[in-house]
C-alpha cells in the first residue's frame, strides 16, 4: 500500500487572529488588506519581539563591552545567521543587513560597477520594480555604461528568446527580478543564470517579491547577489538583506563610510573591516533586525508548503472572480503556477486611483498606481492599476469582498 504525504492545510481565519490590526475596523467595516505586496502585516509574536528589545536589551552593537551592548550584538547576529540558513547561504558572512531590498540593490550598483569599462553592457527587463533599474541607470550614466532591456510576452513572462538575443559578451551585469511586482510573473531565475554566467556576467536577483512566497535555495538559484526585505514576509519596516558570494563581496569597495565598516583610520587613508561589515556604516536597524527571527519563525510554523498551496488556490479564485466581472483587464500569467499572489487589473470605465478610493470606503485595502514600474506600465498602455496582493491571512472571503467593492464602485459611477 503506497502511502501519500498531504500537504499542511493553512486555515487563513485562524492566523489572521494572531495580527492585532486585522482585528480592527475601517469606516466601520472589517478591514480586508489586500496591499501585502506594498508591505505586509505583523504578527504578535514579532510586536512582542520588537518590545522585549527595547525594553530588556536596547544598546549599541559591537562596540560595547558590557552586558547590554553584548546582548544586542548576539540578537543581532542571530538575524544575519537566520537570514543565512533561511535562503541555504553558504555563509554567514555574506549576508549583509541594510534597510531595504533597494538599499542593496543600489550598493551593488554602486560597488561593481566600479569595476566596469565604459560600453560595458547590463542587461536587465521591461518589467523590473524602479529599485532594479533606476540604481543601473545611475550607474551607467556615471560609468559610461550600456543598459539594454528585455522585453516581456504578451502573455506577460520574460521572452527568454529575446533575452538570449541581447546576452552579449560585453555584458557584466544581469538585474532581474524573481518575481514580478505588477505581473506576478516567477521569472526562471536558473535558467538566466546559466546563460549568464557563460558570458562571465555576474546575476542580481531582487527577490523581494519571490522570497517572501516561495522556498528559496541560493546555491539552487545560483545568482551572485540575492536582495529582499524583512517587511514583505511579516518583519519589521526598516531591515532588509543582501546575500551575496563571499568572494564577490570581498572583492567589492564599501559605498558608505564610517561606524563599524572600518578597520583602521589615519588622517590620509583608512582600510575597511572584514565582510559583511564593511558595507554596514553606522548605526544599523537593530532592535527590527533582532525582532525579525520571530516573522521567519512563524513562516516555518506555517510550513511553505501550506503557503504556497494556499496562495496558489487563492489568486486561481481571485482571477476566476475578477474575470467573471467583464470590464477589468487582468496583467500577467493566468496560470496561478506561474504567477505570485497578486493580481493587477485596470477597470475599463474607472481610473484606478478612483476604485482604490472607493474600495477603501467599504474596508478593502488595495494599490493604485504605477507600482513603481512606469515603464512597464507604458508597455502595457496604461499609466496605473489597481493591485490586491494575497498572504496567509487572507481568505476567498476576503476576495469575495473585494468583488463586492468593485461592484459598488460600478454603481457609485452609475455603470451598473
Amino acid at each position: 500500500m503506497t502511502s501519500t504525504t498531504s500537504v499542511p492545510v493553512l486555515r487563513p481565519q485562524r492566523v489572521a487572529e494572531r495580527f492585532p490590526i486585522l482585528q480592527r475596523t475601517v469606516r466601520g467595516r472589517r478591514l480586508v488588506y489586500l496591499d501585502n505586496a506594498a508591505t505586509t502585516q505583523k504578527p504578535r509574536e514579532v510586536l512582542e519581539a520588537l518590545q522585549r528589545f527595547y525594553s530588556h536589551t536596547n544598546a549599541n552593537v559591537h562596540r560595547g563591552a558590557y552586558t547590554l551592548s553584548e546582548e544586542a550584538t548576539a540578537a543581532f547576529e542571530q538575524c544575519r545567521e537566520r537570514v543565512a540558513q533561511w535562503v541555504h547561504a553558504p555563509d554567514p558572512r555574506g549576508v549583509v543587513i541594510l534597510r531595504n531590498t533597494t538599499e542593496a540593490i543600489n550598493l551593488v550598483a554602486q560597488s561593481w560597477s566600479r569595476r566596469l569599462a565604459p560600453g560595458d553592457e547590463i542587461l536587465t527587463t521591461e518589467m523590473e520594480h524602479h529599485s532594479n533599474l533606476v540604481p543601473w541607470l545611475m550607474a551607467a550614466k556615471e560609468r559610461g555604461l550600456v543598459l539594454r532591456h528585455v522585453p516581456i510576452t504578451e502573455e506577460g513572462e520574460l521572452d527568454l528568446a529575446a533575452f538570449r538575443r541581447l546576452l552579449s559578451r560585453r555584458t557584466r551585469v544581469v538585474a532581474v527580478t524573481g518575481m514580478s511586482n505588477v505581473l506576478g510573473t516567477i521569472v526562471p531565475v536558473p535558467e538566466l543564470v546559466e546563460e549568464a554566467h557563460k558570458v562571465g556576467a555576474i546575476v542580481v536577483v531582487d527577490g523581494a517579491q519571490l522570497v517572501p512566497h516561495q522556498a528559496v535555495h541560493f546555491g539552487q538559484l545560483g545568482c551572485d547577489f540575492l536582495a529582499f526585505s524583512a517587511h514583505k514576509m511579516y518583519g519589521p519596516t526598516g531591515v532588509g538583506f543582501l546575500v551575496g558570494k563571499p568572494e564577490l563581496l570581498e572583492a567589492m569597495e564599501p559605498v558608505l563610510g564610517g561606524g563599524e565598516m572600518i578597520r583602521e583610520v589615519f588622517l590620509d587613508r583608512a582600510t575597511w573591516n572584514d565582510i559583511p561589515h564593511k558595507f554596514e556604516a553606522g548605526t544599523p536597524n537593530i532592535a527590527d533586525a533582532a525582532a525579525f527571527p520571530a516573522a521567519l519563525g512563524f513562516l516555518e510554523e506555517l510550513t511553505f508548503e501550506a503557503i504556497q498551496a494556499h496562495e496558489q488556490d487563492l489568486t486561481a479564485y481571485a482571477w476566476e472572480r475578477l474575470a467573471g466581472l467583464g470590464g477589468l483587464t487582468l496583467h500577467g500569467p493566468k496560470n496561478p503556477s506561474r504567477r505570485g499572489a497578486l493580481i493587477s487589473f485596470v477597470d475599463e470605465h474607472i481610473h484606478p486611483h478612483d476604485l482604490a478610493t472607493v474600495l477603501d470606503t467599504h474596508g478593502v485595502a488595495v494599490r493604485a498606481g504605477h507600482h513603481c514600474a512606469q515603464p512597464l506600465m507604458r508597455r502595457l498602455g496604461v499609466v496605473a492599476s489597481v493591485r490586491a496582493s494575497f498572504a496567509v491571512y487572507n481568505s476567498r472571503e476576503d476576495v469575495d469582498a473585494l468583488v463586492f467593492a468593485i461592484l459598488a464602485a460600478r454603481r457609485f459611477f452609475g455603470l451598473a
